[in-house]
């Protein structure tokens, strides 16, 4: 293998990154116990090499430009798999350790990882666990993520995307809804109903509704006035103190249906199902904890 870098350019990305990360040369230089003056020169020095401007300077603050801020998620990720490699080989990682950073959607944190996570901590208790609850899409590398569950795949070539589960949906009232209202018995009865919307935070779209008519699957996109943005649990909550018909997952509402908080309606056209889905990205020195986490999560999970 050809020779790339000398030790005094691994440096000099390393106090790239620090200076990345802090937003200007004093914080990288605090961190790398260099003076401001250093740091600077390791950057000018990367940039002359490189032939492109890395950071936009100003008087108070440096910031990355567009091309320092696709080196930086290069480097950055380079870097930890350097570490990684360096701790596997010192055997430093023989049980999993370290701070995992997880992005997790409101429902399915609250319904399903959450719960797991105190057993999880029990059997790698050197882990420390970071949770991110949202549905905001997040970017893996420049916010420093490990991994993130979303109810659709994210189309990027730089993750891996494992399936976990197809949630089941169902469609609920309240009994005082349906007594005031009336129970639909047909899919061509929701367009006289109440039908709470959830609009996608990634797009301003409002979902549609699944069903099964015979054995062809239908999508609906029900109508109503009230709607909800990312948060679905809002829509379970109106639904739950009479505002009208909504569909989500059945494992948020299966307490309130046992309890009959909730009824089930149109159960002849149930049995659609949405995926959640586990993205990471696709590293060659895969930290242990997160190799940990996925086969615990993967253990847990109702296939």
């Amino acid at each position: 293998m050809q020779r790339h870098f000398d030790d005094l350019q691994l440096g000099s990305i390393e106090l790239f990154c620090l200076a990345a990360e802090a937003g200007s040369f004093t914080g990288a230089a605090l961190a790398a116990a260099v003076t401001p003056a250093a740091v600077s020169r390791s950057v000018s020095r990367m940039e002359e090499r490189l032939g492109v401007r890395l950071f936009a300077r100003t008087t108070r603050s440096v910031k990355l430009t567009d091309s320092g801020r696709r080196y930086y998620e290069e480097c950055r990720q380079a870097l930890a798999q350097l570490v990684e490699a360096q701790r596997e080989v010192m055997g430093q990682q023989q049980e999993p350790s370290g701070t995992l950073r997880i992005s997790i959607p409101t429902t399915y944190a609250h319904h399903r990882i959450l719960p797991l996570l105190p057993a999880f901590r029990a059997r790698f208790a050197q882990v420390k666990v970071d949770i991110h609850i949202s549905n905001r899409n997040i970017d893996f590398v420049g916010e420093g993520y490990d991994m993130a569950i979303r109810v659709r795949a994210i189309p990027d070539s730089g993750l891996i995307a494992r399936h976990l589960e197809d949630a089941a949906l169902v469609t609920v009232a309240s009994p005082d809804y349906l007594k005031r209202a009336g129970t639909p018995q047909s899919l061509d009865d929701l367009a006289g109903h109440e039908c709470i919307q959830y609009e996608l935070p990634s797009n301003g779209r409002r979902i549609t509704w699944l069903f099964y008519d015979g054995d062809t699957p239908r999508e609906i996109l029900a109508d109503g006035n009230f709607c909800c943005s990312d948060d679905v649990l809002g829509g379970v909550t109106l639904a739950r103190h009479g505002a009208g018909l909504f569909q989500t997952y059945r494992f948020i509402v299966e307490k309130d249906l046992a309890d009959g908080n909730l009824v089930e309606v149109l159960k002849p056209y149930g049995g659609r199902s949405r995926p959640f889905t586990l993205l990471y990205p696709q590293n060659r020195h895969m930290p242990l904890r997160v190799r940990a986490f996925i086969d615990f999560l993967v253990g847990q999970l109702p296939q």
